[in-house]
């Protein structure tokens, strides 16, 4: 794992300032994303503190371990946005920042007074992006929603389970990551286009994180219009290419196995001893493998399950078959793949010295960007961030003491 280096290159998207006042997870990873790329993002919350990540697990002795994490490289402030004298300040601070990011309800803000038209007035070349649940438009605007309700909304999860049974959700917010991925390309693109021309104007960006995820389900609308498709679970199978598939070795195992093209697919038949395979009708493209991929399956799993791990291994590695075991995180950090590639790396962390989080995806040849530290305390920035902005000690006393910082 390696080490925080303080004096390593800026990034793309260095110069760019964020000012962060969403919540929980999908827009926060977006300009988290930003800041591991150079962008100077200031985390905005509530002077309570409430935000509902610092809940979630992993906490460790009321450390909030995944706030830490998910919040990386960003100073912290609290500000109540609700009140006139936080709203106020909030104007007086966008002519500072180039992108506004939020998630509150579609109306919260125009309720509080800061709708686009007033954002825009105090910094017409603002950025704002609004990352919802289901849009700005339409008639579930106003619903609130998690990942587990876009994954399930957006046809995603309707792919998972086995066969005839229950869909699954993954032990983990798939939609909030795929929307905060969605965010950081907008906050990006939104850039590229106001670096390129200085009279550009702002504009609102309306991010769905149901729509982020039906992004990616191309085959899904085509399949359904042209074939009279409705894809749904297939287990650890694929139903769209063959073999691919979860198998297991004699001593309990479980590794993913795709060979779906027709070189790799005879190399694999040669492997198991069935070089007939690759000539049979059955299995002889993609599209018979398909329709005869229980037939394929019974007959790769019964190879599989009479050898341990440790012989399957070398044999799919000489044989150019794309596998893996299942990882766990342990599996991951002593990988030596994962450790020559440093993919975990160590942030430091005033209340643990360093926390290992993963490193920053993409790698650009020829620049290594400095590892940020851990997201902020509550508040932890105020005197720092608004001591830029001209507030003195008294001027933040003051502020205080009316609940507004």
């Amino acid at each position: 794992m390696s080490t925080s280096n303080p004096g390593r290159s800026p990034g793309a998207l260095s110069g760019v300032r964020i000012l962060d006042m969403a919540t929980v997870l999908a827009a926060p990873i977006g300009a988290t994303l930003c800041a591991d790329h150079g962008a100077e993002v200031v985390k905005l919350e509530l002077p309570d503190g409430s935000d509902a990540l610092r809940g979630l697990q992993p906490v460790k002795d009321g450390s909030a371990l995944w706030w830490k994490i998910a919040n990386r490289g960003k100073r912290g402030i609290t500000l109540d946005v609700r009140k006139p004298q936080g709203r106020d300040l909030l104007l007086a601070m966008l002519p500072r920042f180039d992108v506004l990011v939020e998630n509150f309800r579609t109306g919260t803000l125009d309720r509080w007074g800061l709708d686009i038209e007033t954002l825009h007035r105090a910094n017409p070349r603002l950025v704002v992006l609004r990352l919802t649940g289901f849009g700005q438009t339409g008639p579930y605007r106003s619903r609130p929603g998690f990942a587990r309700i876009f994954e399930a909304m957006s046809g995603f999860t309707n792919l998972t389970g086995e066969e005839g049974g229950s869909p699954l959700h993954s032990n983990f917010p798939v939609g909030d990551a795929v929307a905060g991925l969605f965010c950081a390309f907008s906050i990006a693109s939104e850039i590229a286009r106001l670096r390129g021309d200085p009279e550009a104007r702002g504009v609102e960006v309306d991010l769905a994180a149901t729509e982020a995820l039906f992004r990616l389900l191309d085959p899904l609308p085509v399949e359904h219009e042209q074939l009279g498709q409705v894809r749904g679970p297939a287990g650890n199978r694929a139903s769209y290419t063959a073999p691919s598939n979860m198998y297991r070795s004699a001593d309990g195992i479980y590794f993913s196995l795709v060979a779906s093209s027709n070189p790799i697919f005879v190399r694999l038949c040669k492997m198991v001893g069935q070089p007939e395979w690759a000539d049979d009708p059955r299995f002889a493209t993609n599209p018979a493998r398909v329709v005869n991929l229980q037939a394929l399956d019974a007959g790769l799993s019964a190879w599989f399950e009479t050898r341990p791990y440790a012989e399957i291994e070398p044999c799919l590695e000489e044989a150019a078959i794309p596998f893996s075991k299942v990882f766990t995180i342990a599996d991951i950090e002593q990988d030596p793949h994962f450790q020559a590639r440093q993919a975990i790396v160590r942030l430091a962390d005033p209340d643990h010295g360093s926390l290992p989080a993963p490193c920053i995806v993409p790698r650009i040849v020829g620049r290594e960007m400095p590892i940020p530290r851990t997201g902020p305390g509550v508040g932890e920035h105020n005197a720092e961030v608004y001591g830029e902005f001209g507030l003195d000690a008294d001027a933040l006393a003051a502020l205080r003491a009316a609940d507004v910082i």
